[in-house]
């Protein structure tokens, strides 16, 4: 497939997506861009953020990672589920009760100043290596099937991919994503479709066949009985519940969208119909996963891992299909990216430089500052992704989680010590107890062969670094105690 066809479908999606734009944002102001004037359609909104919880890592990681631990991640989707729950019943009654705007609003009416600016710090470096990973993965990809051929260096892909994001963000904020990641979240799943189809299809296989293949090649296990093992199905179901609340519930990208819809009831049915799509949309990126590896066996494709799904796609599929690949990447990429910018810098302002009660500066002063601390985001991701491209991971999805474990568990620790205690902190030590969980998390991951002899930690890491969190704020803790919020 001629790189420069490729490279003229994606110059088309992108206009397509800056025409949605320009539509969405006209009259629009900080409100808009922070919170989507709280009134997003609920069934917009879920449908959209299934883009942005899989990202371009799930669309190539997840069936690239089937020739290694099979059907295995499967176990952490049925987490998802419970997780998803505790968001819904949970944690949005709290943040629309108290009308955030950020959600870690709530650190500082419960626990204190310094409690809220560390939670708001954690997502900022969370959400910022998060999201740049993914970014990098989808790049990478883009990079050595069209702009490499081209002559473009990889930083200039990334500066353009970037320029393409703020352009169409860079006024109407969450009132145009919401929009636009609907868009992009429907493309995505034709070329998941489609590709699964054409493999069957050019296999002569039907859906019971091909089942029936993965479990000859060990493709289709789920579950994983051996307690040491970090596989373990009980680990495992733990660890994607947590992740879920910690990476969905107490995230301000993923909850800035979910409480710009303006009623709980519909924003709860919005994460309900979103945790059971994401089950079947999952499970059939597992199942394009080992469709993948028979296809690349009988290909005689040696690639493994996050290579292999780019490398049949462009090179042994048809041109129709690789088209559509490239679109699908690219509409895997944008929603994780475009969301993850906007977040960062709705974060910044309310949170670090507390813009919503500065009455002092004008609307225009506030939407100035907005600009620019979007403008240094995207320069910030740049900087990101060019280190991602010098270390070169084989497999970002397992980047991913670890980089959540070990900034994502304070921030469980200081919502579930707020949500389930009624104890106060002293605010100053919070700080340096959500310092100090990660830290010991490290070693214990590091050396876990001479501290825990067999057993095996994976995913469940996050679990740890929370209770760490939680038991340093309980130990932090006044005598005094006061009303849960």
């Amino acid at each position: 497939m001629s790189p420069t066809v490729l490279l003229a479908f994606v110059i088309g999606y992108f206009l397509l997506l800056l025409g949605v734009a320009w539509y969405t944002s006209k009259n629009s102001d900080n409100e808009s861009f922070f919170i989507g004037n709280r009134n997003s359609n609920w069934m917009l909104v879920a449908f959209g953020m299934i883009g942005t919880s899989l990202s371009g890592v799930t669309f190539v990681s997840v069936p690239g990672g089937v020739g290694k631990d099979s059907f295995a991640y499967f176990q952490i989707v049925i987490g998802y589920l419970i997780g998803y729950f505790v968001i819904a019943y949970v944690l949005l009654p709290l943040y629309y009760r108290l009308n955030l705007t950020s959600i870690y609003n709530y650190l500082s009416t419960r626990l204190g100043i310094k409690s809220y600016k560390t939670g708001a710090a954690f997502f900022i470096l969370s959400r910022t290596l998060g999201a740049t990973a993914r970014l990098y993965l989808v790049v990478k990809i883009l990079q050595d099937s069209i702009l490499s051929s081209l002559g473009v260096p990889f930083w200039v892909t990334t500066l353009i991919i970037l320029v393409m994001i703020l352009i169409y963000t860079y006024e109407g904020g969450v009132k145009t994503i919401v929009f636009t990641d609907t868009l992009q979240t429907t493309f995505m799943l034709t070329g998941l479709i489609v590709c699964v189809v054409y493999i069957l299809h050019t296999m002569g296989l039907s859906f019971g066949e091909a089942i029936s293949s993965m479990n000859d090649k060990g493709y289709s296990k789920i579950f994983f009985t051996d307690p040491g093992n970090k596989l373990f199905f009980v680990k495992q179901i733990l660890a994607g519940a947590f992740i879920t609340i910690t990476m969905t519930g107490m995230d301000q990208e993923m909850m800035q969208k979910t409480i710009s819809v303006k009623r709980l009831k519909d924003s709860q049915k919005n994460i309900i119909t979103l945790s059971l799509i994401m089950v079947v949309v999952i499970f059939i990126f597992l199942f394009l996963g080992g469709l993948l590896h028979l296809y690349g066996a009988q290909q005689a494709v040696t690639s493994t891992g996050d290579k292999l799904f780019p490398d049949l796609a462009l090179n042994h599929m048809p041109s129709i299909v690789s088209i559509i690949f490239i679109i699908a990447l690219i509409s895997a990429l944008f929603p994780s990216a475009d969301g993850a910018i906007t977040a960062l810098t709705s974060s910044f302002c309310i949170d670090i430089l507390g813009m919503q009660r500065r009455e002092d500066w004008s609307e225009a002063k506030k939407k100035k500052i907005r600009q620019r601390i979007h403008l240094t985001v995207a320069a910030v991701f740049l900087l990101f992704v060019l280190v991602f491209y010098k270390v070169n991971d084989p497999s970002m999805i397992n980047v991913i989680l670890k980089v959540a474990a070990y900034t994502y568990g304070p921030l469980l620790g200081l919502f579930t010590f707020g949500i389930l205690t009624k104890k106060q902190v002293h605010d100053k030590l919070v700080p340096v107890v959500c310092i100090a969980a990660p830290l010991i998390c490290f070693v214990l991951d590091k050396f876990q062969k001479e501290l825990l002899g067999g057993f095996q930690i994976g995913s469940e890491l996050l679990i740890v670094n929370g209770l760490l969190t939680f038991i340093g704020l309980w130990l932090v803790s006044k005598k005094t105690v006061v009303e849960k919020i």
